[in-house]
This record gives structure tokens, sequence and C-alpha cells, in this order.
């Protein structure tokens, strides 16, 4: 029997194209401003030392972790949220909400854990440079010491984008990101009476930005979301409730897990050519998020509408969806292909690279940026995989893509002795994971959206 959905939801109505657009346009802007904050925080550090700027990169596999925590729960929540709404049931909708902020404490405390236990233990081991140790340490300590604003922002922007509010979620990610960049000078050089901080003062900026933009993200709820009603109620525990977001959400928490595994290993690899080579790989991805993060929220916005529409048994949107998020994914990265091709110096001149730390960057853009369009049909499917309830599809895909076949393929590369050649892992990894995710996606249409179309025949 066809379900009915919500009077009045625009993922329900609204032409698709226009819909993703709606929905993605402020996601993207909002994460494009997030990578625009992380790139500022690069650039200020490389004025302090190469050092700093090695502390930044070994961190990101702990910061990776820690958003994916926090993103993995609010991918369950939200798809469970949508699904709820499609189908019309509001209080099942309120307990998704309510049951993603349970699981979201307990994780929070893990992390705070680890900052105050394990940031040292963790720079020591991949370090003998002093200033690297001590700065990252530093670093790493405050951003999960104080993470409850990241996860707080996270879940709750989640609930907006679930129910098809991202303007809203656009003006949260927008003003932590443009706080974190006005105070990084502030904290980092030291001014209006506050003591240079160097690297700790990078980490206090991001806590800050992250911290405010997670009471508007709460406020925006309470005030304008009346598609997720908090009561006592909707805070009871729900075994099952539980288990079904987590078993859409564990698969990206996995696939953000396997990419700070990835980058660790990298990290390793490349540490015994020279920390400049460390460095090049850390400032890498801190470009890369100008192409990969619109990508996100493009799929991030496919993720809601396909998962609203399953819900409402509405196939033929869940189709154009797909086909218009590969379309716009693939456009994103062919600009950012062309980008790292035929301007590498241009973007490297901002981090205040030496010579060498200039020849060696140029080469990896140029390398690693051929897997681009590949990784952007990967990234759409991804998001499809998980709005449909098969999460494992998506972590498979990615542990081929940056553990299986990146890992080995880099350091069998790292054997000839030339640093140049770790980056052809990275091409030689998407081409795998490409085709893998078409064998799955060719399954999961048989499965569950080709019934769907018999049904309305």
């Amino acid at each position: 029997m066809k379900t009915t959905t919500m009077p009045g939801n625009k993922m329900g109505v609204m032409p698709t194209g226009r819909l993703l657009l709606n929905m993605a346009l402020p996601l993207s802007i909002s994460m494009l401003v997030q990578a625009l904050y992380n790139v500022v925080d690069s650039i200020y550090i490389s004025r302090v030392s190469e050092s700093a700027v090695t502390a930044l990169a070994l961190a990101f596999p702990v910061q990776n972790l820690l958003i994916g925590f926090a993103t993995g729960i609010g991918v369950g929540m939200n798809s469970l949220l949508s699904k709820s709404l499609g189908e019309g049931n509001q209080e099942k909708a309120n307990r998704c909400a309510g049951n993603g902020i349970f699981l979201m404490s307990i994780t929070m405390v893990l992390f705070m854990l680890m900052g105050a236990f394990g940031a040292r233990p963790y720079y020591a081991m991949q370090s003998s440079v002093q200033e690297t140790v001590e700065g990252g340490t530093s670093y790493v300590t405050i951003c999960c010491v104080f993470s409850l604003g990241c996860f707080v922002e996270i879940l709750f922007e989640r609930m907006l984008q679930a129910s098809g509010r991202t303007v809203y979620s656009m003006i949260t990610q927008a003003v932590g990101a443009v706080i974190n960049i006005v105070l990084d000078p502030v904290f980092i050089f030291g001014k209006f009476g506050i003591p240079a901080m160097g690297t700790a003062g990078a980490a206090v900026a991001t806590v800050l930005g992250q911290w405010i933009a997670a009471i508007l993200a709460v406020i925006f709820n309470l005030k304008c979301n009346p598609d997720v009603q908090f009561s006592r109620k909707a805070f009871r525990l729900n075994g099952r409730l539980i288990r079904a977001i987590l078993g859409i959400g564990v698969p990206s928490i996995v696939m953000m897990a396997i990419g700070s595994v990835m980058t660790f290993s990298m990290n390793q690899i490349l540490q015994g050519f020279t920390e400049t080579a460390t460095g090049v790989f850390g400032i890498y991805f801190k470009l890369q998020s100008f192409f990969f993060m619109p990508v996100f929220g493009l799929n991030n916005a496919s993720i809601s509408i396909i998962a609203f529409n399953y819900g409402a048994e509405k196939p033929e949107r869940i189709i154009s969806t797909i086909k218009r998020t590969c379309a716009a994914a693939l456009c994103i990265m062919v600009a950012g292909l062309l980008a790292f091709q035929l301007l590498p110096d241009l973007m490297l001149s901002f981090f205040n690279p030496s010579d060498n730390f200039l020849q060696m960057g140029r080469s990896a853009l140029r390398i690693i940026s051929i897997s681009f369009p590949l990784a952007a049909i990967g990234v759409a499917l991804g998001g499809c995989f998980q709005a449909l309830g098969n999460g494992i599809y998506s972590t498979i895909t990615s542990l081929c893509r940056q553990l299986l076949a990146l890992v080995p393929t880099a350091y069998l590369l790292s054997l000839t002795g030339q640093v140049n050649f770790v980056w052809w892992s990275f091409p030689i990894a998407e081409v795998i994971s490409l085709c893998l995710s078409l064998i799955f996606f060719r399954r999961i249409y048989r499965q569950k959206i080709r019934p769907l179309i018999s049904a309305e025949i």
C-alpha cells in the first residue's frame, strides 16, 4: 500500500532538479566556507614554521575520526528521520532525534578522554621533532576535550537537513567558519592583549567557532523546525531505533575511520622520505576540500531526498535525484581537476612554501587530481547506498579506495625511492573503487528501486 507523504514537505513534491539545487546549494556553500577556514588555518600556521604545518597535517586523522563519528550518527539519524517524515510518522521522527542525541553524548565522552590522555602518545609515535610534538599535542587536546560544540553542531544541522531546511544549516556553518577565520590570527599570533599561542591558538579559534555554531543550530531547531518536536517521550531509549541508526551510521563512521587510518598510514610512508612530504600531503587535503566539500554537500542533500521519497514510495523521484547528483558531482570534480592541473603553483604559494615544498607539491596535486572525476561518481553513489539503507556498500567501496587498495599500492610504490610515484596510488585505488560502486548500484537498483517501479504499474 502506498504511504501518504507529509503535506507541504517540498522533498515529496518539488521538481527534483530544483529541489536538489534548493537543498544542496546552501549545504555546498556552507561546506565551502568550512573548507576555507581549514585552509586559512594552514595559511596562518605556515607563517609559524614548517613543523607547525606538519603538526596540523598529523592532527588530521584524529579530527577526521571525531567528525566521522559525529557525522555517522547524524547520517543514521538523518536517513531514518527523513524516511519517517516521508511515511507521515511524526512520533517516530521525534524519537529518531532523541535517540540520536543519546548516541552523540556517549561518543563525545570517549573523544574527551582521548584528548586528555591520548594526544601526546599519538604524536610521540609519529614524530621526533619536539616542536611538532608539542604543537600537535596542544592542538588535538583542545579540539577533543572541547568537542561538545562539534558534536552538537553536526547533529542538529542534520535535523535541519532531514526536514529540508538546509538554509538554516548553511547559516549555522557559515557563522561558525567566519568566527574561526576572524579569531585565527588573534589567538595564533596574539592580538588585543591575548598572548600568541601558535598551533594551540588555531585549535582555540576552531573550538569557539564550533560552539557558537552549535548554539545557533539548537536555536534554529527549537524555533524554526516544527518537523522535529522534542519532548520527554522523544528521549526514551529505543533499542530498535538505536540499532537502526547505528546500522546506517556505522558504515559512515567506518568510512571516516578508514580515512583516518589511511591518512595515518600515508603519513608513516611519507615520513620515510621527509617531513616536507607529510606537509605536502596535509596541504593537498586542505586544497582538495574546496572541491570535495561541495560534492559532500550535494551528497548530503541527496541522502535526505532519496530517503524521503523511498519512504513515500516514489521511485521516479529517486532515480531522477541519483542522475542529477552524479551529473552535478562530475561537473564539480572536473573543475577541480582543471584547477589542480593548471594552477598548482598559485594554490601552493599561499602556504609560504620552500622551493623543495613547491616542487614536490606541484607533482602531488597534478597526479592525485587525475582521480577526481572517478571520485565524483563514487561519492554520489555512496550517498544513494546510505539513503536506501545499504550503507555497507559504501563501507566496502571506501575500504577498497582508502585502505585495501591505496595503502598497499602506496607502500609498494614508495619502495622505488621516488616520492612522486607514491601519489599515483590515488588514481589506481579510485579505479578499483568505482568498479565496485557500479556493481553495487546495479544490485541495489534491482533489490529496492525496481520493485517500487513494478508496484506502480
